[in-house]
């Protein structure tokens, strides 16, 4: 037996498994309930009494050199495991991941919606001319909007200018595309007008736009349902007050009621039971004409919104400013939203 232990202590120093499992693999095959060295300890019985202290101390000895170069063994493994997946070039500090804006989260939550609908994204420059941004638009020369009150024109360019809404991408898509179009606008806009807690200098729009044959207010009006009942809830009604807007005729402006309250009254609301959230109307076609369509064989409707507005309804925002401060008390409020 002596020799048979002597044996078993070199065969354990010249472990080298390749792997954890054939690390797990010597554990069984000598230190598991039929293995090896379990095996030496049921002969140990047999031993006779003058050999036993010897042989007794050289089995635990035997048995303590397995199981602790079997941990050696495994933690190797371990480490090696560990240090194959640590990122030398991450920070020490923890990162902490960011979340969308809340204005890129609604707005991309209303290119969605009305994806559903066909449209798609048509995008343009924010500095344009005059004729896109108002001429091509039916804004006659002396309409106010082309004040300098209103509007941030480039110095020593009077044609040039920051575009005051995204009706001037639909300018472009008239005179570069051929009916059916049906496209939606997203973007930045740019007005001369005072900050406060519910106006700024640049703000957001979407603004959509359906022109082909036998176009109807009919179907304005059913989008806008849809778009209302999808982005504030199947309960939201909408009515469309008449307006005026240069670039259609008829024109509306569309209430949805109020989402706080219900369409009950509130603060909120002014205890009417409705919100205004955008205005629409029927493409003018002296609109059409000016961007080369026929006006006598297509019609089509246009519509407007602030994405701020929106954002404020949906996620009870009361002061514009907030949404270009960068204060990330607020910001991070919106770090479960998808």
């Amino acid at each position: 037996m002596k020799e048979k232990i002597n044996r078993l202590f070199d065969e354990i120093r010249a472990w080298a498994p390749a792997s954890k499992e054939d690390v797990e693999a010597l554990r069984i095959q000598y230190l598991s309930k039929k293995g090896v060295i379990t095996e030496l300890f049921a002969d140990f019985k047999q031993v006779s009494a003058e050999e036993k202290r010897e042989l007794g101390k050289m089995l635990n000895d035997l048995k303590n050199a397995a199981q602790d170069k079997l941990n050696e063994l495994k933690s190797q493994f371990d480490v090696a495991k560990e240090s194959e997946s640590l990122d030398l070039t991450r920070s020490a500090s923890a990162v902490h991941l960011g979340t969308r804006h809340p204005l890129t989260l609604v707005k991309n939550e209303i290119i969605e919606i009305f994806s559903r609908l066909g449209f798609t994204v048509a995008e343009g420059p924010e500095i344009e001319d005059d004729w896109h941004v108002f001429g091509a638009l039916n804004f006659p020369p002396e309409h106010p909007a082309r004040d300098m009150q209103d509007t941030f024109f480039i110095e020593k360019a009077p044609d040039i200018l920051l575009r005051t809404h995204t009706s001037s991408v639909q300018s472009h898509v008239m005179t570069t595309q051929k009916p059916p179009i049906r496209v939606l606008c997203p973007g930045r806009v740019y007005r001369n007008e005072a900050i406060s807690y519910r106006a700024h200098c640049f703000f957001h729009q979407v603004e959509g736009l359906y022109i082909d044959k036998n176009v109807s207010f009919a179907d304005l009006k059913q989008a806008l349902l849809y778009f209302a009942k999808e982005i504030f809830g199947e309960d939201t009604r909408i009515r469309l007050r008449p307006s005026y807007f240069p670039f259609t005729e008829p024109s509306a402006e569309m209430d949805i009621s109020c989402n706080i309250c219900g369409g009950k009254g509130c603060n909120f609301c002014k205890h009417t039971g409705w919100v205004e959230i955008l205005g629409c109307g029927m493409v003018d076609p002296n609109v059409l004409e000016a961007c080369g369509i026929d006006s006598k064989v297509y019609s089509g409707y246009a519509f407007g919104m602030g994405v701020e507005r929106i954002t404020n309804l949906k996620y009870r925002v009361k002061d514009l400013r907030m949404f270009s401060e960068n204060d990330l008390r607020f910001l991070n409020q919106f770090e479960s939203t998808l």
